[in-house]
């Protein structure tokens, strides 16, 4: 993200010829058989990303649950949009293509939306509060922040948590063309050209724990989550409303007691869509004013494309690196500035900036919008 690069290239993982829209944001040259001892195949794609983004955020935390006491008390909430599409789509394939008179027996239980969090209590021995969450494009925010309520309420000491897709087909891809939101070239948020947006798989999770626990065992702390706002448009379950993704703001600004004058860099949904990045921009400049002016807003789906139920988590992880390196991830593909959009994206060239307080937007099909409000920990 900091050298602009893009995820972006031709499908792969299904016949292109079968589509009009012949891009995706895939994972490049993944292999299971690098990250799995045992027979990767009794976990759908999706619940892969999830178990190896789990183990690298594990890994990387330091924490150790035996040793800290924290089986019994440790939250695994992961998010997806749609759950085990490749096993759905294989089961189409065996039956209606191949002609086999029966799918596969291990088809429910690696489509279950909730297989991915499952898999991780029972591949790390976490026994806390374990649940999926699947709201569309906010499901990897929503995970998120209700981890962060399950550990600020007392009912966890920790979270493993985050989002994972993994939709990339033949049939997803045609379904998404007749909803005819999808560029055909690359994915322009915030660009008066812009086409739409690109699907995207891939999973992101972080750890969270309590600030004494963390402290004690002097773990790296990548930033604070001090707010968390939701909403629901109650409106269209496609087009946005402005008036929902303002609540879902102001209610995270009120819930980590930030002024709108303490945010520095939004992460915005940023889609690509000509509604969804002006209705985005408009909410902005409601909630903050004059401040919208010294705003730093981008859309890092640019690069790593539309992750769907992943989206969310994926956006966190660029937040937390930005308030990390002080390096502000571009919007790229940026060509020409929109009327309607007239904030300041990063354009195309990631800046340096010190970063204090940052907002990660999710706005979702069905308005169920979450927003998370980032602090740098001092």
């Amino acid at each position: 993200m900091i050298n602009g690069r893009s995820g972006v290239a031709e499908i792969s993982r299904a016949d292109s010829d079968m589509l009009h829209v012949r891009i995706a944001a895939e994972v490049k040259d993944y292999d299971p058989a690098d990250h799995f001892e045992k027979d990767p195949l009794i976990y759908d794609r999706f619940c892969q990303f999830a178990l190896i983004c789990a183990r690298q955020a594990i890994e990387d935390s330091g924490i150790d649950f035996q040793k800290d006491g924290l089986f019994e008390e440790t939250a695994t909430i992961i998010a997806s949009g749609v759950g085990g599409w490749t096993t759905i789509d294989e089961a189409f394939m065996r039956m209606f293509k191949n002609g086999r008179a029966r799918a596969h027996p291990l088809t429910v239980p690696r489509m279950m939306i909730s297989a991915a969090a499952s898999q991780v209590t029972m591949n790390f021995g976490l026994r806390g509060p374990a649940f999926c969450v699947s709201s569309a494009c906010s499901s990897g925010s929503h995970a998120i922040g209700e981890a962060y309520w399950m550990i600020r309420t007392g009912r966890a000491r920790a979270a493993v948590t985050g989002g994972s897709e993994a939709e990339i087909s033949v049939i997803s891809q045609r379904a998404w063309e007749s909803v005819r939101v999808l560029a055909r070239d690359a994915c322009r948020p915030f660009s008066k050209n812009r086409q739409g947006m690109v699907i995207a798989e891939g999973a992101g999770v972080i750890i969270l724990e309590r600030l004494e626990d963390a402290l004690a065992r002097r773990a790296k702390i990548y930033a604070e989550i001090c707010g968390y706002g939701l909403s629901a448009d109650a409106g269209d379950i496609v087009v946005p409303d402005q008036k929902g993704a303002e609540k879902a703001m102001r209610t995270a600004l009120q819930s980590a007691g930030m002024a709108p004058e303490e945010v520095s860099y939004i992460n915005a949904h940023g889609t690509g869509t000509q509604i969804n990045d002006a209705v985005e921009t408009a909410a902005i400049r409601s909630i903050f004013g004059n401040h919208a002016a010294s705003l730093k807003v981008s859309s890092t789906k640019s690069m790593h494309g539309h992750a769907l139920g992943a989206a969310g988590s994926l956006e966190i992880v660029a937040a937390l690196k930005a308030i990390e390196t002080g390096i502000l991830p571009p919007t790229i593909n940026y060509t020409e500035p929109d009327p309607k959009c007239d904030l300041d994206y990063v354009p195309n060239e990631a800046q340096e900036q010190p970063v204090t307080g940052v907002l990660s937007n999710s706005l979702a099909f069905g308005g169920l919008n979450a927003v998370i409000a980032l602090r740098k920990f001092d």
